[in-house]
């Protein structure tokens, strides 16, 4: 592993006080350079073209000014993505956790609409009315039903506008939820029988739908719901050094909006950590010469990069402000012993049995995980 000198964590991009900007505000110098190059015809409804989307998801140049890559992965995957929402198909994103499904989503509204903000959040307390829309009760008693007592959804203020809304974890609702689905994305119209009208949608309305796939058998969805979309599978990082190369960018990303007061974690702990995952997660080391045992948990890129900067914020509260072993390690024990009993064995099997025989450059980690683990 190459070592390489550790670097300061950004400072934050402006003094916004939001402990999480949208993405159209993140990274709003890149969407306005965008549109301001583009050269290419805008889809209906689109603020930039489909190429200039493409290239704000997956990096380039826009003028002088460099795109940052906001996923890194199978480009063709996006374009299928990009695609779909040039025609009248919703999209659904469907990948294991951590797959970036949730981020590509909220991206692609932000560069299409620069508005990702029309969210419906899946949960099994999801209702119909969080959908189409609901009422102000107070409004509906007094005076009965009217436009000024209406509550719209976020899919009912994105058909009205002709953009895009998101909705996030899917199967997690209950059946009768997704099936409200099935005529919005058939139709394109949404109908308010209390006020006898009918809302077509307008040009550029589309839904952006994430689903996991470690909740399939929870509310699967029907084949006429599925028949609505256009289904694109989100793959876990191909090879460690595009997972690496994700990570790393995460975490300096986030300590730059969490303002640490630490250095970013070094070369070698991110490929140590991204390692461990690895491996954790398929059940076998890199060279396959191993069989492991897994944990109960995920351990997805998301939950690598979480390690890797809650051990920054305890550098920074705690330490030195340097990211030592110890920081890490006390990561790593919360993300792979989820259950007690069962977790732990495989935990401690995984330290005496390959990362106690790693050498030198591993002992540090070894050391502080199994004081953790003791």
């Amino acid at each position: 592993m190459a070592k390489k000198s550790p670097a300061k964590a950004a400072p934050p991009s402006d003094s916004n006080s939001d402990l999480r900007a949208p993405a159209e505000q993140m990274y709003a110098e890149e969407i306005e350079t965008l549109i301001q190059e583009d050269k290419y015809d805008k889809p209906p409804g689109w603020k930039m073209s489909a190429r200039a989307v493409h290239t704000y998801i997956c990096g380039g140049k826009a003028g002088k000014l460099t795109i940052t890559p906001k996923y890194i992965g199978h480009n063709r995957l996006v374009e299928i993505a990009i695609a779909t929402l040039v025609t009248d198909r919703a999209l659904l994103l469907i990948g294991e956790p951590g797959t970036a499904k949730s981020w590509l989503s909220e991206h692609l509204a932000a560069a299409i609409n620069g508005d990702s903000t029309k969210v419906v959040q899946g949960t099994a307390g999801t209702t119909e009315e969080q959908v189409r829309y609901t009422w102000n009760y107070a409004m509906l008693i007094a005076h009965g039903p009217s436009r000024e007592a209406l509550i719209k959804s976020p899919i009912f203020r994105a058909m009205e506008s002709g953009t895009l809304a998101r909705f996030e974890e899917i199967t997690r609702c209950a059946s009768e939820v997704q099936d409200a689905m099935i005529s919005l994305l058939s139709e394109k119209r949404l109908s308010v029988p209390e006020l006898a009208v009918e809302v077509p949608a307008q040009k550029g309305f589309s839904i952006i739908a994430t689903a996991n796939t470690r909740d399939r058998g929870v509310n699967d969805m029907s084949a006429a719901l599925k028949r609505r979309f256009n289904i694109i599978v989100l793959p876990t990082p191909s090879s460690i050094e595009t997972e690496i190369e994700i990570v790393g960018k995460r975490v300096q990303e986030l300590a730059s909006n969490l303002a640490l007061k630490s250095e970013l974690p070094a070369a070698d702990a991110i490929e140590q950590v991204v390692t461990i995952f690895r491996e954790l997660r398929s059940g076998q080391t890199l060279d396959g010469k191993n069989k492991l045992k897994s944990p109960s948990g995920v351990l997805s890129t998301a939950e690598a990069i979480s390690v890797l900067a809650n051990s920054m914020a305890l550098a920074a509260s705690f330490g030195t402000g340097t990211v030592s072993a110890e920081d890490v390690a006390a990561g790593l024990q919360g993300a792979v012993v989820k259950d007690e009993e069962k977790d732990r064995i495989a935990w401690q099997e995984y330290l005496s049995n390959v990362l106690k025989k790693r050498g030198t450059t591993w002992r540090p980690l070894y050391n502080a995980c199994s004081e953790h683990n003791a």
